[in-house]
């Protein structure tokens, strides 16, 4: 079956390598110039099934009153007048209680534990390297109240069976060396070893050449219009270059997939969520973290990344916006240096934006349409990196009729109806 994604961000080329594995034809089309240039390209760098659950849960909107008067706080709002964005914060506030937490959370755990197993298959086979480290990550307390708050989310790990340590400043210490230095900042902390960390760029760029060689046709620099239909079934994605056509297609555009979707008839509750990173180079290895910590004061991800530093956070409801604001570089910058001062050179940091696709529930959509031949895999949030590859396996699945290793009947857009 020939197969057209839309879409070369981490979800579609995982997509396009499985199907390509699968025996399908598979054409993948993109606007930018090559591989993961938009949200995939400087996220956090967290392959994190430990942190699988929804942003609506019990107790957010409360905190969420909190976090936008903070100087640093971790979450901004731009108002716009597009009902979209207000649609869509209404959908995230139903999904804050605990039936829909638990509910939500059960998705999300399953497919990222899922997906990281899938990613160490891939690892294994076919030595794949993206700068990855697989020593877990460190959810950093600064207060007691932090501490005492890690109750509610130790009992969700335990429910779910993720391993877990809660560690006091000493045993933060130890996972994290260069904490030492500031370990009077320190209350305590949850480690999750099961976590890892990498390149997603990296990862996403070699990917590529790996499909390439499976066969998979990459065509980039093609504007996307929209898609024809006929009937019950999509006829070909229109293009500034002419119509591309083939049996089936995938919807991977993240948060430009509702827009695409929109005019077919089909209604996404995807939402972007803005989120920046900087990247500086490592000056004293000792000093720089050696995998991710996360603190939990600015909710940022502080990860090594070979002989980089990634710093990721910040979520901003603006709508399509991509402006850098230097408000969001100084949190990012402050968090970091205020735990790791010598591990890096902060003023070499470039900064960089993206674009999350958020769902109102935390879990990506993926699967079928009612248009026969139409699929998507979209809508991963900040998890993009975390779901990739069992989100591609398990969309390949799919569309060669197989029965996929875990449950996906909750995980399409059927579930909004």
């Amino acid at each position: 079956m020939k197969i057209a994604i839309l879409g070369s961000g981490v979800i579609g080329v995982t997509s396009a390598y499985y199907l390509a594995e699968a025996g399908h034809e598979v054409v993948v089309v993109d606007r930018q110039p090559g591989p993961a240039l938009e949200t995939s390209f400087a996220n956090a760098g967290e392959v994190s099934p430990g942190y699988a659950s929804p942003w609506a849960g019990p107790g957010v909107p409360l905190k969420a009153v909190k976090w936008v008067t903070m100087r640093h706080g971790p979450l901004v709002v731009r108002p716009k007048l597009s009902p979209a964005m207000w649609i869509w914060i209404a959908q995230m506030l139903r999904n804050c209680t605990s039936a829909r937490y638990a509910l939500n959370k059960s998705r999300m755990v399953r497919l990222a534990e899922y997906s990281r197993d899938v990613l160490r298959a891939l690892r294994a086979e076919t030595g794949i390297a993206y700068d990855e480290r697989t020593q877990g990550t460190l959810q950093l307390f600064r207060t007691q109240a932090q501490v005492d708050g890690a109750a509610g989310d130790i009992a969700v790990l335990k429910d779910y069976g993720v391993p877990f340590e809660v560690l006091d400043p000493a045993g933060c210490t130890v996972a994290e060396p260069a904490l030492a230095a500031v370990r009077e900042k320190i209350r305590g902390g949850l480690r999750l070893p099961g976590d890892e960390t990498g390149d997603c760029q990296m990862f996403t760029t070699r990917l590529a050449g790996l499909a390439a060689a499976l066969g998979v046709t990459f065509r980039y620099g093609v504007d996307i219009q929209g898609l024809t239909t006929e009937g019950d079934r999509i006829a070909a994605i229109a293009t500034a270059g002419g119509p591309v056509t083939a049996d089936a297609y995938v919807v991977a555009l993240g948060s430009y997939s509702p827009l695409l979707l929109k005019p077919i008839g089909l209604s996404l509750p995807v939402y972007p969520v803005k989120g920046y990173s900087i990247t500086l180079p490592v000056t004293q290895a000792a000093a720089a973290p050696v995998s991710t910590v996360m603190d939990e004061t600015y909710k940022v991800a502080i990860t090594r990344l070979g002989e980089r530093i990634r710093v990721g956070g910040t979520a901003e409801l603006s709508g399509y916006d991509l402006a850098l604001r230097n408000a969001r570089q100084a949190t990012l910058v402050h968090s970091a240096s205020d735990l790791f001062p010598q591990g890096g050179d902060f003023a070499q940091a470039s900064f960089w934006c993206g674009l999350r696709p958020m769902t109102p529930d935390g879990t990506p959509v993926i699967g079928a349409t009612r248009y026969r031949n139409l699929h998507l895999n979209t809508g991963h949030g900040t998890l993009g990196w975390t779901m990739a590859c069992g989100s591609g396996r398990v969309l390949a699945d799919l569309i060669s009729g197989k029965t996929p290793d875990i449950d996906t009947s909750d995980l399409g857009i059927a579930r909004y109806r």
